[in-house]
C-alpha cells in the first residue's frame, strides 16, 4: 500500500484519534443537544398534517428480526470500568467525526491495483480480503506486523484503511458486517476482526437501519459468548471484545448490552 495510507485503526486496543484538535465539523452536529436542536429544525418545516396513500397489498413483511437477548454477564474482573468505558466512546465519536470530515478525500484517493474490492455479497471473497488469505484457509497463528512496508496484503488481509472504508456505502457496511460476524461466530476471534469491526461501525450511520441494529446486537452478544470462555484476564482478546461491547452498548445506545461495573 502506499505509504501515506491512513490506517482508520490501529493495531492496539482502545485506540485514540489521532487529528481530534483540528476537527472541524461544519454542519455535523457536535453533541446530542446538537442533533436534537437539528432534528427540531427540519422538523418545522414539514408541514403539520401528512395523509400517506398505500395499497396494503404492496407491503413487504418484515425481514429483519431484531433479538432483544441480553448479553452474557462477564466473569468477575474481566468487564471494564464505567470510566473506561466513557473514555472509549469518546474517542469513538472522535474518529467517527474525523472519518466524516476525511471521507470525501480519502474516497478520492487511487488504490494500488492489488487492491481488487469484493461485490457487496461475495461473502467468502470478504473474509478473504479482510483477514487474508492465510487465516481463512486455516491459519489464524500470528500473522506478523501488519504494518510493516512490503507485506503481501493479500495473504495476511487488507486493513481498513480510509481508502478503503470510504468506498463503502451503508448497505455494503452492513453485508461486510454480517459476513465477518459470521466468520466470527463459526471460528475465532483474530486481531483483523476487531479492526475491521471497529472501522465498520465508526462509518454506520445513524439513526440505523433495522439490519445494521440487528448486526451490531449480534456482534455484542457475541463478543460476550467469547469472553466468558476467557481464562485469564491477560489474554489478549480481552480488551478487543471489551471495547466492542462497549461501543454497541454505551454509543449506539443498546443499553441492556452494557457492562454495568
Amino acid at each position: 500500500m502506499n505509504s501515506d495510507v491512513e490506517e482508520l485503526m490501529p493495531r492496539l486496543l482502545p485506540v485514540e484519534a489521532s487529528d481530534s484538535d483540528e476537527l472541524d465539523l461544519g454542519e455535523t452536529p457536535r453533541n446530542p443537544q446538537e442533533y436534537l436542536r437539528q432534528v427540531q429544525r427540519e422538523a418545522s418545516l414539514c408541514p403539520d398534517v401528512v395523509v400517506a396513500k398505500i395499497d396494503p397489498k404492496k407491503l413487504k413483511k418484515p425481514t429483519v428480526n431484531v433479538s432483544f437477548t441480553a448479553c452474557q454477564a462477564a466473569p468477575d474482573g474481566f468487564s471494564p470500568s464505567l470510566k473506561w468505558q466513557q473514555k472509549q466512546v469518546s474517542n469513538f465519536s472522535e474518529i467517527r467525526q474525523s472519518v466524516q470530515k476525511h471521507r470525501q478525500q480519502w474516497r478520492g484517493k487511487t488504490l494500488d491495483d492489488n487492491v481488487v474490492m469484493p461485490k457487496m455479497d461475495d461473502e467468502e471473497g470478504w473474509k478473504k480480503f479482510c483477514l487474508g488469505e492465510s487465516v481463512f484457509l486455516g491459519s489464524d497463528s500470528d500473522q506478523g506486523d501488519v504494518d510493516a512496508p512490503g507485506l503481501n496484503y493479500v495473504k495476511i488481509g487488507f486493513p481498513p484503511f480510509l481508502s478503503i472504508v470510504s468506498r463503502l456505502n451503508q448497505a455494503t457496511i452492513s453485508a461486510v458486517l454480517e459476513h465477518l460476524i459470521n466468520w466470527f461466530e463459526e471460528r475465532s476471534f483474530v486481531p483483523q476482526l476487531g479492526r475491521w469491526f471497529y472501522a465498520l461501525l465508526a462509518c454506520l450511520e445513524k439513526p440505523l437501519l433495522p439490519e445494521a441494529h440487528s448486526l451490531i446486537r449480534q456482534l455484542a452478544r457475541q463478543c460476550a459468548s467469547v469472553r466468558v470462555t476467557l481464562e485469564t484476564k491477560d489474554d489478549d482478546r480481552l480488551s478487543a471484545l471489551n471495547l466492542l461491547i462497549c461501543l454497541v452498548a454505551r454509543y449506539f445506545e443498546q443499553n441492556d448490552l452494557a457492562d454495568n461495573d
